[in-house]
């Protein structure tokens, strides 16, 4: 509120005003005696394109294509067959008969889209049983554009891994398996695919989570990934940095259909155990006790006099089994299985 016409008559000198400085950074200097901050907050990792590996792996992944021979009950919604009259009209409104398949239409094809990848030059490819099921016939088509007629060695619906083998001409570009025991959560992941038809599309992200259970199986232990994965990129590999196969995308939650940052992938440990199984014989064979097993919650700990709320209840034992003949009755609780701790049912199995 003073006059800007009055002299400015408490201004420090400037041998004064050097002392203030002084004080000041002598004020401050303790702080020169903190920890240090972690080295990555002090220098910033400089982010590395995708690029090269992109085009390392990219030749190597594949777009499935199935078709399986329309039914009135496949059809479903498609075609009409199982819909309430009201919501049947609101469909042929917006949807007219010519682009929708009928239930009783003679011929209809029923064509599916998935991603697959390339691990042998002559012609081995993963993707996911969904992709394929119940198909009638199953082309592969390559990142050039060629497409091959492909045989089903085998499949898998309780890990949705299949196996598919085409006749290349010569030798076809191919991708590793990598170690997904050793993803972390928040380590970076790229998908390759063909979501929504549009082959050879890339999205990248983190992995989000491990060893999730979405209950789409008895042996769910999915890496959730947050990279954007849609329809048609099932069966699709997901890379870590090195361009390793991780995982095999499988499936997404959405309230939408369509990607919201949660999708998932069969982990490459998982996945190659099945894929080398399939690769045998065509089938996979699994280990067998012979048990009906449940959760051991809070209150069946409790009763039980256990201490903690872990391991696998034996609900049933099945006759001329091996959990039989190692006496083995309900009610006792599987702890551990070869040295490995059973902390919920899911390990066991």
């Amino acid at each position: 509120g003073e006059d800007a016409n009055q002299p400015e008559t408490n201004m420090p000198s400037d041998k004064t005003l050097k002392s203030v400085l002084v004080a000041s950074a002598v004020a401050v200097a303790p702080m020169a005696t903190l920890p240090a901050l972690p080295a990555l907050a002090q220098a910033p990792v400089a982010m590395q394109s995708f690029a090269p590996l992109v085009e390392a792996a990219k030749p190597a992944v594949v777009a499935v294509v199935s078709e399986i021979e329309a039914t009135p009950q496949a059809n479903g919604i498609q075609g009409f067959g199982n819909m309430p009259p009201e919501m049947e009209d609101f469909m042929r409104r917006f949807f007219p008969e010519e682009r929708m398949p009928r239930p009783d239409a003679p011929g209809r094809v029923q064509q599916g889209l998935g991603s697959g990848f390339i691990i042998s030059e002559d012609g081995v490819i993963v993707t996911n049983n969904h992709v394929v099921d119940g198909a009638n016939k199953v082309s592969v088509v390559l990142d050039d554009g060629t497409e091959y007629k492909a045989e089903v060695v085998g499949t898998d619906d309780r890990i949705d891994i299949a196996v598919l083998k085409i006749e290349p001409e010569g030798d076809l570009p191919t991708v590793d398996w990598g170690d997904s025991d050793a993803v972390r959560v928040g380590d970076w992941a790229v998908a390759i695919g063909n979501p929504l038809g549009l082959d050879g599309t890339v999205t990248a992200g983190i992995v989000s989570a491990r060893g999730r259970d979405i209950r789409s199986g008895p042996y769910d232990d999915y890496l959730q990934v947050d990279a954007a994965i849609n329809r048609g990129n099932s069966g699709g590999p997901l890379f870590d940095m090195n361009g390793k196969v991780i995982g095999v995308n499988t499936a997404i939650l959405s309230t939408s259909g369509g990607n919201i940052g949660l999708g998932f992938a069969i982990p490459a440990e998982q996945a190659q155990m099945i894929v080398a199984d399939l690769l045998d014989d065509g089938m996979v064979q699994r280990g067998w006790i012979g048990v009906s097993i449940q959760p051991v919650d809070k209150d069946i700990a409790e009763s039980l006099g256990l201490a903690d709320a872990a391991g696998a209840l034996v609900a049933e034992v099945m006759p001329d089994s091996p959990a039989e003949a190692a006496g083995l009755k309900p009610g006792d609780v599987i702890l551990a299985f070869e040295g490995s701790e059973i902390d919920e049912v899911r390990d066991l199995t």
